[in-house]
């Protein structure tokens, strides 16, 4: 018999005596298929899936990056909401505000940039789930109607990503008037024929789906997201039956002519790109670089 017994640690078990050599992070389970993916491969394929397609969520800048083809100009960056309710749940909406602005480094739940997409000038609006729920107050009704008005002054197209829960319930009905005021300055856009490109991404759903997101002139939706107003546990407990099989999915909103196209976020840049050419848009002039346009003017005139 042992007068003792020694307990075995795990092979490689990381402790604060023996803390583990491997860097957290480095990998992301595939939560469609449970391929273990490294995490700079999914960077280099935007975030989807190589095994099954599943798309990931992006961020804002994520999504930015993703269409633009180089640098971009961020536009009212500073906007943040005053609390106009003085809403108060578990806590104050001021401080609810101001610990997702240090967690997400955005005053906001969207980002309004310009910059060129596949050659062409565009206004670019991208809204930050991260940023409670990607949800629409005041601020983000106030971003999306001046990058309407921005293009509408530079005569360039729109593009909106939507990514968001809703209207956010701690503005109230100040909340659920951005989707009239957005939707008055996409009107004043179609009346000066110039293209609204509308992606929809997983999730948008409520006022959101409500207003903007739903009145492009091309609305298009990445693979499975999910899109609609009410949730389908709603529906479902509202109606007492059971809903079909992908329900709200954007390829069941397809097949039901609720959307125009369903693209890979991989094909996304190149089909906008044709998609606005088409609508009218026209490639942005090529400067000459300063060094070139000097040594032009310096050169003997020919003999």
């Amino acid at each position: 018999m042992a007068w003792f017994k020694k307990a075995r640690k795990p092979m490689g078990s990381a402790s604060a005596e023996n803390p583990s050599r491997v860097p957290e992070g480095l990998w992301v389970k595939c939560p469609d298929c449970a391929q273990i993916l490294y995490k700079k491969d999914l960077e280099r394929t935007l975030h989807v899936c190589p095994k099954c397609a599943h798309h990931f969520r992006l961020s804002a800048s994520e999504r930015l990056r993703a269409l633009f083809d180089g640098e971009w100009t961020e536009h009212f960056p500073d906007l943040t909401s005053n609390d106009p309710l003085h809403f108060t749940d578990t806590k104050t909406y001021r401080d609810r505000l101001r610990a997702t602005i240090n967690a997400t480094g955005v005053k906001d739940a969207v980002t309004v940039a310009t910059g060129r997409l596949d050659g062409l000038d565009v206004v670019v609006t991208a809204m930050e789930y991260a940023f409670i729920g990607g949800s629409m107050g005041v601020v983000v009704g106030e971003k999306i109607t001046r990058a309407a008005e921005m293009a509408l002054e530079r005569r360039q197209p729109l593009v909106v990503v939507s990514c968001s829960g809703g209207a956010r319930m701690m503005e109230g009905a100040l909340s659920l008037m951005q989707m009239a005021k957005v939707s008055a300055a996409l009107a004043r856009l179609d009346r000066a024929r110039l293209p609204f490109v509308s992606i929809l991404t997983d999730p948008t759903t409520g006022g959101v789906t409500a207003s903007f997101a739903m009145l492009g002139d091309l609305n298009i939706a990445e693979p499975k997201a999910l899109i609609g107003f009410a949730g389908p546990r709603v529906i479902e407990q509202t109606i007492r039956q059971k809903l079909p099989e992908g329900f709200q999915r954007s390829e069941f909103l397809v097949e039901h002519g609720m959307l125009d196209l369903i693209v890979d976020r991989r094909e996304l840049k190149t089909v906008l790109g044709r998609a606005l050419r088409f609508m009218g848009a026209q490639p942005a002039p090529v400067v000459p670089p300063l060094l070139a346009v000097a040594g032009a003017i310096d050169a003997e005139p020919p003999r």
